[in-house]
């Protein structure tokens, strides 16, 4: 049952992928005064995600339409960041965003409409 699992999902997640690719939102036009802003701001975000993963992409989107520059972080093909993500943010669960805030202390966003309505506060117009 895993494998036939694997088997219907791969195909599928190279079309998630595929339409993603054709459909992708164009990077809003940003001064580059106000792109090393949100870079300073997003050096501190990292999204734990899959690649063929809808939610994730759902998530990327979001991220590329607001011109966001956010580190992905593969959990399931990188043992670090999947260690990472289960031992400091609970749980094996993507879309994940991880911000680190200005007292030091770090939120753990998972559930993707959570994760883009979060950017969308803090950075959309």
């Amino acid at each position: 049952m895993k494998y036939l699992f694997r088997l219907i999902r791969w195909p599928l997640g190279q079309i998630v992928i595929f339409v993603d690719w054709v459909t992708r939102p164009k990077v809003p036009a940003i001064s580059p005064q106000k792109q090393a802003e949100l870079d300073a701001t997003t050096s501190s975000m990292q999204l734990y995600q899959f690649q063929m993963c809808p939610f994730c992409v759902k998530t990327r989107r979001a991220i590329r339409r607001l011109g966001l520059n956010i580190e992905t972080r593969d959990a399931r093909n990188d043992p670090q960041w999947s260690n990472e993500l289960v031992n400091q943010g609970g749980r094996y669960q993507v879309p994940c965003l991880r911000v680190v805030k200005e007292d030091g202390s770090i939120d753990w966003i998972y559930e993707s409409n959570d994760i883009i309505g979060f950017l969308d506060r803090r950075f959309g117009s």
